[in-house]
């Protein structure tokens, strides 16, 4: 009988020591969102292999920036994989679109898209998503900002004819309207488009003191290459969307003197002093350049770092309650993510809630302007 026992509970405390957890990963490593998507596969490679004494495995797929295939990505990372957490996708339609799997599998998912409305208005499925970039909300704040503090009395738009850019039309027109900005223009273009001359000679033809573009990653530089080559001499600002080297490849000389916000981490080693993501910024660009390159770091593979920093902060909580592998431990996880507190990350602090899956606050943004081909800090 004793030996019974100690037999079933050798066979119990091996099971605990040997239990894995998996981190399901779905991004858009190729396609338009390709700019995006690879430096936050590349950040992949750089997460914790071991949390909390227990051995973490990453199942890595490429949604090729298709919202069909990040559909049957997440439900082949909950259905075959078994995984107890997703991370995913890159873009906002990718990211909505999962929401449905993520809840009916009831399984954590952390998005690493802008949209607001990937995690509010919260309800039964939302409780299950959190995300780590920046709201558009939040951001486009600080674009109206900028524009009154310049002096801007009219503006126009063009975005993404899909739900990025109508999230960023919807708050952006909102914002400037509230703060006595005239909205004269309204335009949309597709990521794979390329022209948007039509577009941009109707938005030229209102004679706008600034054209906000409401892209991301290098397709959002159409729109500006166009509207310098057609003589546009007002501001052009851009979304946090294009913070990496690649848009400014691709965009050029045409980039100079776009304004746009971002997260702190794209400007670390220009932030103040006191500023409390500079530490936790830096140590995210230290840890991909010494892997990637001097220069190789993207706002975008900050976003999954983040996560990564959400799980790291999360899982040890969760492990006191359920094993790996089970509904009772994934709910656990939900809850544990749900209750971070004053984690520093690499693009702000996060303070979550049961009613904010973000959790990010002023702290999570700043403004740059491209100044000789580089980010420059602006505030």
């Amino acid at each position: 009988m004793k030996r019974t026992m100690l037999a079933t509970l050798l066979s119990t405390i091996a099971a605990t020591a040997l239990a894995d957890i998996n981190v399901g990963v779905t991004l858009s490593a190729t396609g338009p969102a390709a700019s995006l998507g690879i430096p936050e596969k590349n950040t992949v490679d750089l997460m914790p292999k071991t949390i909390a004494g227990q051995r973490v495995n990453y199942i890595v797929l490429d949604d090729a920036s298709d919202t069909t295939t990040a559909v049957k990505n997440i439900k082949k990372l909950i259905s075959e994989s078994k995984v107890d957490v997703v991370i995913g996708s890159t873009t906002t339609p990718n990211s909505l679109a999962m929401i449905d799997v993520a809840a009916e599998g009831e399984t954590p998912m952390i998005a690493m898209a802008a949209a607001a409305k990937i995690v509010a208005p919260m309800d039964e499925k939302r409780k299950w998503v959190f995300k780590t970039p920046q709201n558009d909300a939040q951001m486009a704040t600080a674009i109206v900002e900028h524009m009154t503090n310049n002096n801007i009395k009219t503006a126009s738009f063009i975005g993404f004819s899909d739900a990025y850019g109508e999230g960023w039309w919807n708050e952006f027109s909102k914002i400037a309207e509230a703060r006595k900005i005239k909205v004269v223009g309204n335009e949309r273009f597709n990521r794979a488009d390329t022209s948007v001359t039509g577009q941009v000679l109707k938005l030229m033809s209102a004679r706008p003191d600034a054209i906000l573009i409401g892209g991301a990653g290098t397709p959002a530089a159409l729109p500006q290459k166009s509207l310098k080559e057609k003589g546009y001499k007002g501001v052009i600002y851009q979304t946090h969307g294009v913070a990496n080297n690649d848009f400014l490849r691709v965009c050029g000389k045409d980039c100079e003197g776009t304004v746009l916000p971002a997260g702190p981490v794209l400007v670390a080693a220009q932030l103040p002093a006191d500023s409390p993501v500079k530490a936790s910024a830096l140590a995210y660009v230290s840890k991909y350049e010494a892997a990637y390159g001097k220069g190789s770091v993207s706002a975008f593979g900050a976003h999954a770092w983040d996560a990564s920093l959400l799980l790291a902060n999360a899982l040890p909580a969760a492990l006191k309650k359920a094993q790996p592998g089970t509904r009772e431990f994934r709910a656990a996880l939900r809850e544990a993510l749900e209750q971070t507190k004053d984690l520093a990350g690499a693009h702000g602090v996060f303070n979550m809630s049961a009613q904010d899956h973000l959790g990010l606050d002023q702290r999570a943004r700043v403004m740059v302007t491209v100044k000789a081909g580089a980010w420059s800090y602006t505030k």
